[in-house]
Order: structure tokens, then sequence, then C-alpha cells
């Protein structure tokens, strides 16, 4: 049975499924749909073109399927899609897509921490944490299982590996390699993610591998060109170890984090 509070107000061209409750003085508009079992907490804007999945919890104040804040936009029709068991906290924003992609997606099973913003055409994966006021500009990537810290901003086309985790109060203006820990401002890589790679079931074998791979990129004094052809012959039965791979040589728009690198005095650099 859906449950809308008597002061909430529901388009008729919504589409709500089984079981969705919309709480006190929430707004959805036309093109909005809400899968079964989902939750919509009080004062709550889904302004249109805006799917959200099932079982999702959406919190007081959040803002969704606004208009992307881009210059270039003029009106096309572009949508949000928001994944199962999502919970989005209060005061966050989430931009629908500009003509470039036609949509911002957020994947299953996120948490948005409370002030979040993700901008349009943003692609976040599934299992992804947000902490509070993490932003994210337009077009960034964030791959499957990513942990992004509070107060961090992340610029447009950058793209965050999968398993990898960046500290709060960072600033993230490049790439950050899957199954890596990245902090600071200027940004730097602090090498693997081996916290998370534990709790994600990651082998000790692989860990190694990836370890390796890691190793051979930022460690290596040859030219960027002869590491990436070295990279490529690396033979491995891994997943992870390609997708690492595959990661460290493909084109990145927005160039790759530098490691921190200690001299020979203990300095860092």
């Amino acid at each position: 049975m859906v449950e809308i509070h008597k002061t909430a107000i529901v388009s008729k061209k919504a589409e709500l499924g089984k079981n969705v409750k919309i709480g006190p003085y929430s707004i959805i508009g036309e093109g909005v749909v809400i899968g079964d079992e989902t939750e919509i907490g009080e004062h709550v804007l889904i302004e249109k073109d805006t799917v959200i999945g099932k079982k999702c919890k959406i919190f007081k104040s959040a803002v969704l399927g606004t208009d992307p804040q881009d210059l270039k936009y003029k009106g096309e029709k572009t949508y949000l899609f928001v994944g199962d068991n999502t919970v989005i906290r209060e005061f966050c924003t989430l931009n629908r897509g500009t003509e470039a992609t036609g949509k911002t997606v957020v994947g299953n099973d996120c948490l948005l921490m409370s002030y979040v913003h993700i901008a349009h055409d943003c692609r976040v994966g599934n299992g992804v944490i947000l902490a509070n006021c993490a932003t994210l500009a337009g077009h960034v990537i964030v791959d499957d299982f990513a942990v992004i810290g509070g107060l961090t901003p992340v610029h447009q086309f950058v793209r965050i590996g999968k398993m990898s985790i960046v500290g709060g109060l960072s600033r993230v203006t490049q790439d950050v390699p899957p199954f890596t820990k990245a902090a600071g401002v200027p940004l730097r890589v602090y090498g693997l993610n081996t916290v998370g790679l534990k709790r994600k079931g990651v082998s000790k074998e692989i860990r190694i591998e990836l370890e390796k791979i890691y190793r051979t990129y930022y460690r290596n004094r040859k030219p960027r060109k002869e590491i990436r052809d070295e990279m490529k012959s690396f033979e491995t039965n891994s997943d992870f170890a390609k997708e690492f791979i595959l990661f460290l040589t493909s084109y990145s728009k927005r160039g790759i984090t530098p490691d921190i690198i200690v001299d020979k005095k203990g300095k860092f650099s």
C-alpha cells in the first residue's frame, strides 16, 4: 500500500511502486518513477525525469532530478537514475544529465551522506560511499566500492577507480587508480588500499600481484611509454590485475595522480 502524507504533492505523471512512502511536504514531479518499498522523507524534492530503484531511503530536504548546472544546458530532456537499496541522506543534491550523455547515474547499495553533491553526467557505481560534503563535478566517474571522504571536491572528468579510498579534506584533480588509497592537497597516492581489499575478500596472492603492478608503474625510472608497454605485456589470470593494468595504461583526460615519494633524507615529495 502506498502511503502519501496529506501535505505532499505528487504529480499525476509520476509512477509509484508498491509500498512507497512519501513524507510531509515532499514534492514528486512529472516523469518520476519510484521503485517498490522506497521511503521518501519530509521536504524532499524530486523534480522530474528521475528513476529511483527499489528499497531506497531518501532523507529530509534532499533535492534530486533538478536541471544540470551547466551553461550549455538548453532544456533538453535528460534523466537521473538511482539504483536499488541506495541511501541518500539530508540535503544531498543530485542533478540530471546534459545532452552530452543524457543522464546522471548512481548505482545500487550506495551511501550518500549529508550534503553530498553529484553534478550532471556523473556515473557512480555500486556500493560507493560518499561522506559528508563530498562534491562531484560534472562527468566524474566513481567505480564500484570506492570511498570518498568528507569535504572532498572532485574535478570534472576525473575517474575514481574501483575499491579505492580518498581521504577527507583532499582535493581530487586527477584520476585515482583502483585498489589504492589517496589523500592530501595536492592529492597523492599512498599505496594499495590493503584494508579495503581484505574486507572484500581479495586473496593475498592477488594483493601481491597488485603490489607488483603498483611498483612497476610508480617506482620505475623508465619513460612512461616504456612502463605502459611493459605493463601491457604483463601475464595474469586475475581480473583485478587486468583492471589495474587497463586503468593505468588507458588514456586519461586529467592524468593519473602521482604517488608519494620518500627521498633519501626522509622527506615526502
